[in-house]
């Protein structure tokens, strides 16, 4: 009895514990759960939410297995199972197999305007025949594109229906703080309206998919399906558009990436109006100012955008902005980091006059830039035709810093396919010290080295000059203007040691 009595006592007190600590941490697990109005937004916008069906003629040869996540336990099985088919099913293919066929996908969207404009992602609908939005309630409406941008991956829809319809607003993902809570809704794996939350991961995010990265990062859980669908703030404001993940198996690992809303609006007011985007220029081929080129340079710490190259009918040339310029200011905005530029330009005005603040040789310059249109830019670059081939030196090698040095002649033209206009020192031969360095310090065989610390060189022997004057000087490292056979440029930093 006592022993019973005992083991009472002892779990009693287990429970008086236990409940001290239920009492102490409601507040812990309410905000492990997330806020409590989580529901409330998701009730107040899931009907402006809308999957978006597409269909697009295909070859029956390209495959058809459906789509599935890789490495899916499924998709072992429709592999095996398409493969019988296609062996057992009565004998060879005939022409009804190999007969055009379609294909469906889908994807997410949201709707902005009651009249029908809906938004979703350039990829979703991308060479579909045609393009379907699906309500919540099951509606299924017709949609014609207005218009599309491959560069931010979005788009923008168009279907008419019999009465308005629910629309959501673009909130301002500027004041997006990291932690603030967040919400998912779209069309995973095609299950229809689904609800994710989660937290803002990171902002400003750089994915190497496209010229103006600048994706917002949560672990609200987004799959295959959800892409295009939007990114709610706990207002119920779309703070972006859910694009793209990083996952090894194709499902949600926590790791999501959405094109924040202040880079969609601009991006769907231009679709809106014209039916395609109107994005500044400058006109200049940029890269990363490295802690060895900022050194050369006197720039410490290391900040901005290096000018490798400049279009010569682009904005940027009559202003006065040479290769070599750092831009660390670009119409009162700090060029903090290389990709900061393409983003400004790209969202100021076609025409705007913009001062732009650059280091030229350790001395900060004001240029005034009338903003060109980059579309225009890209239509010029397409047409461009080669020069006029202009009579080159004797070849004549040489070797310094572990390169083999050479004169442009018309045969190593031919042979390396350099473009006429090309004008510098030929590299023949790299040592593979240098052929295995890190990416911003190689260089191949075919490169040309058109300047050696921003003063040009026109063959082996003056670039041999330079170095030694470098090396008298007590310099460490020679920053090159090496340019590619198509003739665009590229800052490298070389050791001279």
């Amino acid at each position: 009895m006592s022993c019973h009595l005992s083991r009472l006592v002892r779990h009693g007190a287990a429970i008086a514990a236990l409940a001290a600590a239920i009492v102490a941490l409601p507040a812990w697990t309410a905000s492990a759960r997330g806020p409590e109005n989580i529901a409330d937004v998701a009730e107040q916008v899931i009907d402006a939410v809308v999957n978006i069906s597409t269909s697009q003629k295909v070859d029956a040869r390209i495959g058809t297995m459906p789509d599935l996540p890789p490495g899916s336990p499924m998709e072992e099985f429709f592999e095996e199972f398409f493969k019988n088919r296609r062996g057992q099913g009565g004998g060879p293919p005939g022409d009804a197999d190999r007969a055009p066929r379609r294909i469906n996908s889908l994807g997410s969207g949201f709707i902005i305007d009651p009249s029908g404009l809906v938004v979703t992602n350039n990829h979703v609908i991308a060479d579909a025949d045609e393009i379907n939005v699906i309500l919540n309630d099951g509606t299924k409406l017709p949609a014609e594109l207005v218009g599309k941008d491959s560069k931010s991956d979005l788009a923008l829809l168009r279907v008419h229906p019999d009465k308005p319809l629910k629309a959501v607003k673009f909130g301002d993902s500027d004041k997006l703080r990291l932690g603030e809570w967040v919400i998912a809704i779209g069309n995973p794996f095609s299950l229809g309206g689904t609800v994710t939350a989660g937290i803002v991961s990171a902002r400003n995010r750089d994915i190497n998919s496209g010229p103006y990265d600048n994706y917002i990062q949560t672990d609200a859980a987004i799959n295959r399906g959800n892409s295009g669908g939007p990114l709610f703030n706990l207002n119920g404001e779309v703070i972006g558009v859910n694009t793209a993940i990083i996952s090894p198996s194709g499902g949600s690992i926590g790791i999501g990436f959405a094109v924040p809303s202040r880079s969609a609006m601009a991006v769907i007011d231009q679709l809106r109006q014209y039916g395609e985007t109107r994005r500044g220029w400058l006109g200049v081929r940029i890269q990363q100012v490295t802690d060895d080129i900022g050194e050369s340079l006197n720039i410490k710490p290391a900040r901005g955008a290096l000018v490798a190259g400049i279009d010569e009918r682009g904005p940027a040339k009559p202003a006065g902005i040479e290769p070599g310029d750092v831009v660390i200011k670009f119409d009162g905005h700090d060029i903090k980091e290389m990709h900061d530029l393409p983003r400004i330009v790209a969202d100021t005005p076609v025409g705007k006059e913009v001062e732009v603040v650059i280091i030229r040789k350790g001395k900060q310059e004001t240029h005034t830039v009338k903003i060109g249109r980059l579309e225009d830019g890209e239509k010029m670059a397409a047409a461009d035709a080669k020069k006029g081939a202009v009579p080159e030196n004797k070849s004549v090698v040489q070797k310094t810093l572990g390169l083999e040095l050479s004169n442009l002649s018309d045969d190593l033209r031919k042979k390396y396919k350099i473009r006429d206009n090309v004008k510098g020192v030929l590299i023949t031969g790299v040592d593979p010290n240098v052929s295995s360095a890190a990416p911003d310090k190689r260089l191949s065989a075919g490169d040309v080295i058109v300047e050696v610390q921003y003063e040009s060189v026109g063959n082996p022997a003056d670039l041999q000059s330079r170095v030694d004057q470098l090396k008298s000087q007590g310099k460490k490292v020679a920053v090159l203007l090496v340019s590619n056979a198509d003739g665009e440029t590229r800052f490298v930093a070389l050791s001279l040691q």
